[in-house]
C-alpha cells in the first residue's frame, strides 16, 4: 500500500519540476524577447513591422534547417526529429496552425510597436477570456460559474487599464486593437497546437520548424500589401552590419520563444500556457516601468492588479476542478 503511493508522489513531483523548469524558461525568454522586439520595432526608425517579424521567422527557419541537416550528417552529435516541410500531407495538416502562428506573432509585434511595454500586459490580458469562449465554441467544453466570474474580473481590469492609458500621451487605439487581436489569435493558436502536435508525433521541434517555414512564406504577400518593400529598400541603415546583427539577435529570440511556447503548451495545457503568459506579463510590466522610468497612476496599477487577481483566481478554480477530476478517475480505476 505504501510503495504505490510513494511512487505516485515521486512521479507527480518529477512532473511538477519539469513543468516548473519549462515555465521558468518561457518567462525568461519571453520577457527578453519583448524588450528586444520593442527596441527593433521602435528604436530603428524603420516603419516596417512585418518585415522585422518576417526576418525573425526567416532566421528561425534557417536555424531549424541547419540543425536538421546536421542531424542527418552527424547523428551522434546532433539529434533532432527528421521532417520535410515540403511534404504535401504535412503542409495540409500544419498550414492552418501556421496561419494562426503568423497572425499571432504579427499582431503581437504590431501591438508592441504602438504601445509601451508596460501597457502591453493589460492590452493583451484578454487571452484567458478568449480561451474560455473559444474552448466552448470549438471544443464544446463548458466552464463553471466561478471561472466565468474570474473572466469578468479580467475584463473589468482590462477596461480600467484602457481607460487610464487613454488619459496619457502614450495611448494608441490601433495598438490596443492589435493587442485584443493578439489575445484572440494566441488563444486559437494554443487550442490548435494540441491538435496539430499529434500530426508531428508530438514533436515540438518539428512543429516549430514547419510553422516558421510556412510563416516566412505567408509574410511575403503581407509585406507587399502593407507597402513595406519600398520602406525597407530606402532605409538608410540597410547596408550597415550592426543593423543585420541586431536583426539576427531578434531572429534568435523569435526562434527561442516559438520553441518554448510550444513546449509549455505540450507539458501543461493551452489554458495553463495562457495563464502563465498573463502572469509573466505582470512581472514584465513592473520591469518595464522601472526600465523606462514611467510614472503610472494608482488606478492604472489597480487595473493590473485586478487582471492578475482575476487570472490567479481562475487558475485556482481550474486547479481545483482538475484535482477533482483526477480523484474521480483514480476512484474509477480502483473500482
Amino acid at each position: 500500500m505504501y510503495q504505490p503511493l510513494q511512487t505516485e508522489k515521486e512521479n507527480l513531483l518529477s512532473k511538477y519540476l519539469r513543468i516548473l523548469t519549462v515555465v521558468a524558461a518561457y518567462w525568461t525568454i519571453s520577457i527578453l524577447t519583448v524588450f528586444v522586439n520593442k527596441a527593433l520595432l521602435s528604436g530603428l526608425n524603420l516603419d516596417a513591422p512585418l518585415f522585422v517579424t518576417w526576418f525573425q521567422v526567416l532566421v528561425s527557419s534557417s536555424i531549424c534547417f541547419v540543425m536538421s541537416s546536421l542531424s542527418k550528417r552527424y547523428p551522434r552529435f546532433v539529434t533532432v526529429p527528421s521532417g520535410n516541410p515540403l511534404d504535401k500531407e504535412t503542409f495540409l495538416k500544419v498550414i492552418p496552425l501556421s496561419i494562426l502562428f503568423t497572425a499571432m506573432i504579427a499582431t503581437n509585434n504590431l501591438c508592441l510597436k504602438y504601445v509601451g511595454v508596460a501597457f502591453y500586459y493589460v492590452g493583451r490580458s484578454l487571452t484567458t477570456v478568449f480561451n474560455v469562449v473559444l474552448t466552448y465554441l470549438l471544443l464544446g467544453q463548458k466552464t463553471s460559474g466561478q471561472a466565468v466570474g474570474c473572466c469578468l474580473l479580467i475584463v473589468a481590469g482590462f477596461w480600467i487599464g484602457v481607460d487610464q492609458e487613454s488619459l496619457t500621451d502614450s495611448f494608441s487605439l490601433i495598438g490596443t486593437i492589435f493587442g485584443v487581436l493578439g489575445s484572440l489569435s494566441l488563444s486559437l493558436y494554443s487550442i490548435y497546437t494540441k491538435r496539430t502536435l499529434q500530426h508531428v508525433n508530438q514533436e515540438v521541434w518539428l512543429l516549430s520548424y514547419y510553422n516558421n517555414v510556412y510563416s516566412a512564406i505567408i509574410f511575403i504577400p503581407l509585406m507587399l500589401i502593407n507597402g513595406e518593400l519600398s520602406v525597407v529598400l530606402n532605409y538608410k541603415n540597410l547596408g550597415e552590419p550592426w543593423f543585420w546583427a541586431v536583426m539576427t539577435v531578434g531572429g534568435f529570440c523569435g526562434f527561442a520563444i516559438g520553441y518554448v511556447t510550444a513546449l509549455q503548451i505540450k507539458v501543461t495545457s493551452p489554458l495553463t500556457h495562457n495563464i502563465s503568459g498573463t502572469a509573466k506579463a505582470c512581472a514584465q510590466t513592473v520591469i518595464a516601468t522601472s526600465w523606462y522610468n514611467e510614472a503610472k497612476s494608482l488606478l492604472w496599477w489597480t487595473s493590473n492588479v485586478v487582471v492578475l487577481v482575476g487570472s490567479a483566481l481562475y487558475t485556482r478554480v481550474k486547479q481545483l476542478e482538475m484535482d477533482q477530476r483526477h480523484r474521480e478517475q483514480m476512484n474509477n480505476q480502483k473500482v
